[in-house]
């Protein structure tokens, strides 16, 4: 069962629920019928709401900043970023003008994109070239060879960016050794991740 059919099948059955309980109720069919529309409306709205705030990270950026403070700064030519709760680093990047959030994986050796960003962002894909196998947290699997034209994190710009892509991901996207090997330094000091470009 897909991501997708499961997630359909749960919203379904939240639907129900209240429907159900409206039903059994016994109050006249036209309070039951105007009752029953006024849940569906709400549980649409709601689903417009989680679905706008998933296709954009800046929605969900601009929230957490409101609240927690900024996750992301320019210091300089530096980019610090903030420990996020789960205690891991997270990059919010452009990749070829489209914006995306990164889970930043020293351990990773290539930054990866899930199928769904790469169409997003138009990495092709390069079909020349044979699949590379991955390891990742569900075991290894074999991704696609790509390029980033224009990747960028803050001020902090990497062109022709090597990638790795595969539905396999998920949604997860990761930002690797490929792009930190770039950088002039990059190092942790507290709660703080702090990229330093390399001079050109």
């Amino acid at each position: 069962m897909s991501n997708q059919t499961g997630n359909a099948i749960f919203y379904a059955l939240l639907l129900i629920l209240p429907l159900s309980a409206l039903f059994a109720r016994r109050m006249p069919l036209g309070r039951v019928a105007v009752m029953a529309l006024a849940w569906i409306g709400i549980f649409a709205t709601g689903l417009v709401i989680v679905a706008l705030v998933n296709r954009n990270d800046w929605l969900v950026s601009g929230t957490r900043e409101l609240f927690y403070g900024r996750d992301q700064s320019v210091v300089g030519d530096e980019v610090r970023i903030a420990m996020a709760r789960d205690g891991h680093f997270y990059a919010r990047a452009t990749i070829n003008g489209t914006e995306r959030t990164l889970l930043i994986d020293s351990g990773a050796s290539f930054t990866s994109l899930s199928a769904e960003t790469a169409a997003a962002a138009s990495v092709m894909i390069d079909s020349t070239s044979p699949e590379i196998p991955i390891e990742t947290a569900n075991g290894k699997v074999m991704a696609q060879p790509a390029t980033i034209g224009d990747l960028r994190v803050g001020g902090i710009t990497a062109r022709d960016a090597p990638v790795v892509i595969s539905a396999a991901f998920g949604e997860q996207n990761v930002l690797g050794m490929s792009f930190l090997s770039r950088l002039k330094s990059w190092r942790v000091e507290g709660k703080t991740l702090i990229l330093t470009p390399a001079q050109e």
